[in-house]
């Protein structure tokens, strides 16, 4: 399987990502937000953490408009299997890809710490190695992880299992405790917790590791 980090100016968990990928058994190619094409046999796009473009105008907006962005958004429309992770989640939302937006935490304040999770659905490529209801812990570190979505846009994401992640106690203000959200398709992830900083012991936990290893091995055998 191979995996495509994209890297933004202000991108601070492409290398972690791209460690959790290679951990479990990826080829990893990195990729430039000023390339307008993917690497041949690209099987996952990674959009990950930070502060890309410095979060001017809105978090988000501008790496959703970079070079890349089209080629990112054209793999997706294909039927490719994308992940966007606290900024790359952001990232994500901007260019359509996800329903919603992530607005400024209801504290004001930036959370950064470790979180329990609720896996809401298994029937995804992303948390199929996990049972329905079993809790996670991942870490936490944004200033604007709110997720925000209209009434009808909620009861779609409930009434079609789209919701991919919930909080067990909420630490920004997300309708309906959100943590992670799927696409239509089943293909598209967007959370704002990073499992790619809970693979190794010494990161405290390894709970994110059964993602990647899932995703990577279910891409292997396609």
């Amino acid at each position: 399987m191979k995996a495509a980090i994209i890297t933004f100016p202000g991108s601070n968990c492409d290398r972690d990502l791209a460690d959790a990928f290679a951990k479990a058994g990826a080829e990893v190619v990195r990729v430039w937000h000023k390339d307008t094409a993917l690497p041949s046999g690209v099987d996952v796009i990674g959009v990950p953490g930070g502060f890309s473009y410095g979060d001017y105008l809105r978090c988000g907006a501008i790496a959703s408009r970079s070079p890349i962005g089209q080629a990112v958004a054209d793999f997706a429309a294909k039927g490719g299997y994308v992940i966007g992770i606290c900024n790359g989640f952001q990232v994500l939302t901007e260019m359509g890809l996800l329903p919603g937006a992530l607005m400024r935490n209801a504290s004001l304040k930036f959370v950064c710490k470790p979180v329990t999770l609720k896996v809401a659905t298994t029937d995804s490529a992303f948390t199929a190695p996990y049972a329905k209801g079993a809790e996670v812990v991942f870490p936490v570190a944004h200033h604007d992880g709110n997720y925000t979505i209209d009434a009808e846009g909620l009861k779609a994401l409930q009434g079609e299992d789209r919701v991919a992640f919930r909080y067990a106690q909420n630490p920004n203000g997300s309708v309906d405790d959100i943590a992670g959200v799927l696409s239509a398709n089943r293909r598209v992830l967007g959370m704002m917790p990073h499992p790619e900083r809970a693979v190794e012991a010494q990161q405290g936990g390894t709970d994110g590791a059964a993602l990647f290893r899932a995703l990577s091995g279910m891409l292997a055998q396609a």
